[in-house]
């Protein structure tokens, strides 16, 4: 069975894509088409969502799921006449937190995404431009500024990962790779001794890495079986010999593997 699922707003859709998201990732067994509307801010825009909402449900029999977070009233109004199941996120949680908190929000559009003289917005694109600037050991003098250094084999997902914790949490991130030179040497290559106590492991099953690489370069040294798991079984022991926290990425998304680490490494949120 398919559903088609809509996620609309008068800003980024942001908000409504994440809690969306979240609430139908639990009915595995329904394929759903997940649309984002965003920037709905005119009654023309909403007029034609609606006619395109109930064409949907006129031809399919099923009414469409919408996950809305419009803030004006006039296109809301709009938005509700459509024949569709509409879950509206701001009315569902905010009404509630008005009535405990005994008054009213300010219910602006892209509230939650403010950026301009907002510190942590500001933090969050100064920790991307660092994780830009030291990915893949590229300027390993900055070390000393990251909040955290991720190390680990080639493709075992340092590098979006840095990306998510700036992005999301407003971490200063650095990666470097540990190479097959490295593993050799059975020690920490000498440019992380000093930041040791910042680093944190990643890991893969070498299966999966194998399939990573050979999407990179099929049927290469680099990408061949035996050379994953000699990868995998050899940083990972030098995880152990290092006392270096770790964590495998093998079933984790990149959302799920940045929260482990900000809890393993008690690292704080800066946004």
């Amino acid at each position: 069975m398919k559903r088609q699922a809509f996620f609309i707003s008068d800003g980024t859709g942001i908000t409504a894509e994440t809690l969306g998201h979240s609430l139908l990732a639990q009915f595995e067994s329904i394929d759903f088409e997940q649309i984002t509307l965003p920037y709905i801010d005119t009654i023309e825009k909403a007029t034609e969502v609606t006619a395109r909402l109930d064409a949907i449900e006129l031809k399919t029999g099923l009414k469409p799921i919408v996950f809305d977070t419009i803030v004006n009233q006039e296109i809301r109004n709009i938005i509700s006449k459509a024949n569709a199941f509409k879950v509206d996120i701001f009315a569902t949680f905010l009404s509630p937190l008005e009535q405990e908190l005994k008054m009213d929000s300010s219910y602006s559009v892209g509230k939650s995404h403010a950026g301009g003289d907002n510190a942590g917005y500001k933090s969050r694109i100064d920790a991307v431009n660092f994780a830009l600037d030291n990915d893949d050991g590229s300027k390993i003098k900055h070390y000393a500024k990251a909040d955290i250094i991720l190390v680990g084999v080639s493709r075992s997902g340092k590098t979006p990962t840095c990306l998510y914790l700036a992005l999301q949490f407003g971490i200063k991130a650095a990666n470097y790779p540990l190479t097959e030179e490295d593993l050799q040497n059975f020690c920490l290559p000498s440019a992380l001794k000093p930041y040791k106590n910042k680093l944190f492991g990643l890991t893969i099953d070498p299966e999966r890495l194998a399939a990573i690489r050979n999407e990179r370069k099929a049927n290469s040294r680099y990408a061949s079986i035996a050379q994953c798991y000699y990868e995998t079984e050899e940083v990972e022991h030098l995880y152990q010999q290092e006392q270096i926290a770790f964590l495998s990425t093998t079933d984790l998304s990149v959302e799920e593997i940045s929260t482990k680490i900000m809890l393993k490494a008690e690292l704080d949120r800066r946004t």
